[in-house]
């Protein structure tokens, strides 16, 4: 086989090898059977070799770089775009928190109505009880003077009927 054509500029051949015309068929490709020529296209020259892969590298080379260096732009807007998501859900995490102490200042409040309402009854019940217990004690002085005086007044009547009641003279 023959060294391909001249290259362009950028390592890309620029047409037919040398020897081969445009309507040349390639060897190797004629109507014989399949398996001759074979041997001789396996046997292709190094620098022919170093130069496709120069060829190929040289047409791939600058998309395959851009498309590299898109990817590692990608990569760091994601890593960006993870960093503000794991921000926002820390800020969402602590509004929530913010809403739980909320809330558990409201039901503080609440409570503390509740107590000072009870603490209120309970201020209202005593005085109430100690009213009560006053009254209960005059109650039972009262009672106890009531009974004290009908004690006295049976005494005094039966006094009274006693010396009311005949007695025999004494005979002098």
């Amino acid at each position: 086989m023959s060294v391909p054509g001249p290259t362009s500029p950028d390592g890309v051949l620029a047409g037919p090898p040398h020897g081969l015309g445009a309507r040349e068929p390639a060897p190797g490709l004629s109507d014989a059977s399949p398996d001759e020529g074979l041997l001789e296209d396996l046997t292709v020259e190094d620098k022919a070799v170093e130069q496709l892969a120069e060829g190929l590298l040289s047409h791939y080379l600058p998309d395959l770089q851009r498309s590299k260096q898109a990817l590692q732009e990608l990569t760091q807007n994601q890593v960006v775009l993870l960093d503000t998501l794991e921000q926002e859900i820390s800020k969402f995490k602590e509004c929530h928190s913010m809403l739980d102490i909320n809330a558990l200042f409201t039901e503080a409040k609440h409570y503390h109505a509740k107590l000072v309402n009870i603490r209120k009854e309970m201020l209202m019940l005593h005085e109430k009880t100690s009213k009560l217990k006053k009254r209960a004690l005059k109650l039972q002085q009262k009672r106890q003077k009531e009974e004290l005086e009908r004690e006295q007044q049976r005494e005094k009547e039966f006094e009274r009927e006693k010396q009311l009641t005949a007695r025999p003279a004494k005979r002098t």
